[in-house]
């Protein structure tokens, strides 16, 4: 398992499309999701000890930006064949048991996630309601274990400015996690 960190936010970039199966057995695009002040693209998986160090406060923080118009979803692109915890059934199994209130859905080509340029999971893209990124930062302080119950919610924090002004916080911590599991031809 690679450590990475995530690149700065490049203010301004737009969301790229996709269509992707969820959990749920429906598909997932970009305009099906979009809140009215914005969208929080999440790159996730299962087997991470960073993702499952944040599940409840990923489910928290995204029932909570729901009430300020920020819709989410999850996408799992990693190639399963490395860790069998990623399959499609467990991603369904994980879902069901944190009760995500976002789509959960897999990118099995690779392709939603290159284009996003994610590198890890956690990787986090906060959109505002032009679906123009202004976030890509950390949930707060959690690494391989959760933080302090008191710890800053940065990403949460972030998300709330995009639905009041429409922009994100110019100061952002990178997230960090355990790289994207690509596929040998990809």
């Amino acid at each position: 398992m690679v450590s990475l960190q995530t690149p700065i936010c490049d203010f301004g970039r737009k969301a790229i499309d996709f269509d992707l199966p969820g959990v749920d057995g429906k598909r997932y695009r970009l305009a099906d999701i979009k809140g009215e002040n914005g969208l929080l693209v999440m790159f996730i998986c299962n087997h991470c000890p960073y993702v499952k160090a944040i599940r409840d406060r990923i489910v928290r923080d995204t029932l909570e930006l729901q009430q300020h118009g920020i819709n989410s979803i999850a996408i799992m692109s990693n190639d399963p064949a490395e860790y069998d915890e990623d399959s499609f059934e467990n991603m369904k199994r994980v879902a069901e048991a944190y009760q995500f209130p976002f789509p959960y859905v897999w990118d099995e080509t690779q392709q939603v996630a290159k284009a996003y340029d994610a590198v890890c999971t956690p990787d986090f893209f906060g959109f505002n309601a032009n679906l123009e990124l202004q976030y890509r930062g950390r949930l707060d302080e959690s690494r391989k274990e959760s933080a302090a119950t008191s710890a800053h919610r940065d990403l949460f924090e972030a998300m709330v400015q995009v639905a009041r002004t429409g922009k994100g916080p110019i100061e952002q911590i990178p997230s960090m996690g355990c790289s994207i599991k690509w596929k040998n031809n990809a």
